[in-house]
């Protein structure tokens, strides 16, 4: 990225933080990016205030569906937490400053800790659908330059602490959950089957277009952070019949009330 482009995506980052400071955004210190088909863990706030992405002059917005283009501000288990309901993607066409400007516009009002989730293919063939998993690690072949020099940091993204709270939380919870390593491809196809034995053997568990630009940006501004992704679908070669965006929306819908149970839990273990 040409230095004129870092410079105008920093001053995009900085008009973005303005706009959700004067939403009272940085009074959390906890957010959630909500992945397809599973913004209901919105709804659980209390006294929330919704923020449509197109009220934000500098805030990139999804047209996949599933994404319900929205930042939610609220408390949950008395904890002020915003949450984003709906990310955009590379394989829309956006860039990696604009795939993490929120992150990043977070990360500069105070907000320290981030919960990253995703809709994802499942590589486990004996993992049922739909199936919870943290991700322990993640292998990044999104192909795409990192933003700045320092996002080019290499070495442990996923905090050990976080992961450690959100398998409590799932067994106070009562939730069944996996834990793996998500790879994160560019998309927008799904992946063929022998690409999919090419991630297994790699150690993958799960298989996506998303979180890993997040994750990794978040790290190098200071955040800490957890990610759990919902096996939505059997990856290709695994499933005996083709892959479809329905179907992952639908599995999210289905496991919503698991996922929204983790998450809270999640948050209530933190006090």
């Amino acid at each position: 990225m040409s230095r004129a482009a870092l410079d105008g995506e920093a001053q995009a980052t900085e008009r973005l933080a303005d706009e959700l400071r004067e939403r009272g955004v940085d009074e959390a210190r906890l957010a959630f990016v909500l992945g397809s088909g599973l913004g209901a863990f919105a709804e659980r706030l209390e006294d929330p205030l919704r923020i449509p992405y197109a009220e934000l002059e500098n805030m990139p917005q999804s047209a996949v569906p599933g994404h319900a283009g929205e930042l939610w501000l609220g408390s949950l288990e008395g904890e002020r937490v915003v949450v984003q309901r709906g990310r955009v993607h590379l394989y829309e066409g956006w860039s990696v400053g604009e795939v993490t400007r929120c992150v990043r516009a977070l990360a500069s009002l105070g907000v320290g800790e981030l919960v990253l989730t995703n809709a994802a293919g499942g590589i486990e063939p004996d993992w049922p659908v739909p199936t919870l998993m943290r991700v322990t690690d993640h292998i990044d072949l999104q192909g795409r330059a990192r933003l700045a020099r320092r996002h080019a940091r290499r070495g442990r993204v996923y905090d050990e602490e976080l992961g450690e709270l959100l398998a409590s939380a799932a067994t106070e919870a009562g939730v069944e959950l996996e834990s793996g390593v998500y790879a994160g491809l560019p998309g927008p196809s799904y992946e063929t089957p022998a690409e999919i034995r090419m991630l297994r053997w790699a150690g993958a568990s799960a298989v996506g277009m998303s979180t890993v630009q997040e994750a990794s940006t978040a790290r190098a501004e200071g955040m800490r952070v957890a990610a759990v992704s919902t096996i939505t679908n059997p990856a290709a070669g695994i499933s005996p019949v083709p892959l479809a965006h329905d179907e992952v929306v639908e599995a999210g819908q289905v496991v919503a009330e698991r996922f929204c149970s983790l998450l809270t839990a999640f948050v209530a273990a933190r006090r």
